[in-house]
């Protein structure tokens, strides 16, 4: 039995040796663009900056992480992460999950900036189930706009398939993550539509 034991645990070492070789050699061969490029640290949040080898321009994003997040269906702590990027260069905020936290037709998104009032917005949720975008211009400025002067954010999902979902992010150094994230797209609402007639 001592014998099988030494071998299997000759066998676990050599799979873990070659394991962390492996990802040795990812990180070495790692797409810079793929990998998120080189990252500095504000506050509570990650931002990185790389190169866009396609487009031949430098790209960005701002992340920050939590693993405050609870979900009705999971007895312990989830990790989740809050992203400002641009993608297509229009301004979003994308959100990420551990776990399924729901789909577009029977999940309602909200959120709470430190004591203001809540919101409920229409957020979209894509297709993984775990990851939801706020992405319409005007409810990203307004997102955005109170993100800057907050400490916190507590986010809420309902959903009839995935239950509920809840977690809150710790904000500071949220100033200079919002110029990075930003950086590549402009961060303005649209301009209301000209009345072209008077009122009938």
């Amino acid at each position: 039995m001592s014998g099988c034991v030494r071998v299997a645990s000759k066998a676990l070492v050599r799979a873990v040796a070659v394991a962390a070789i492996a990802a040795v050699l990812a990180g070495c061969f790692r797409d810079p663009y793929v990998g998120g490029g080189l990252a500095r640290i504000s506050g509570n949040w990650q931002i990185e900056r790389a190169q866009d080898r396609v487009a031949g321009r430098p790209i960005s994003s701002a992340y920050v992480f939590t693993r405050r997040s609870s979900h009705t269906h999971v007895s312990y702590p989830l990790s989740a992460s809050l992203q400002l990027t641009c993608f297509r260069k229009q301004p979003i905020v994308k959100f990420e999950f551990e776990t399924k936290v729901g789909s577009n037709r029977n999940s309602s998104f909200g959120y709470r900036f430190d004591d203001r009032p809540g919101r409920e917005v229409p957020a979209r949720f894509l297709n993984d189930f775990h990851t939801v975008v706020i992405e319409d211009r005007a409810d990203v400025v307004r997102f955005v706009d109170e993100l800057a002067a907050s400490e916190s954010v507590y986010i809420r999902i309902d959903s009839l398939n995935a239950g509920r979902t809840a977690t809150e992010f710790q904000l500071n150094g949220a100033a200079e993550a919002i110029r990075a994230g930003f950086a590549d797209c402009p961060l303005t609402a649209p301009a209301p539509a000209m009345q072209t007639s008077a009122l009938r």
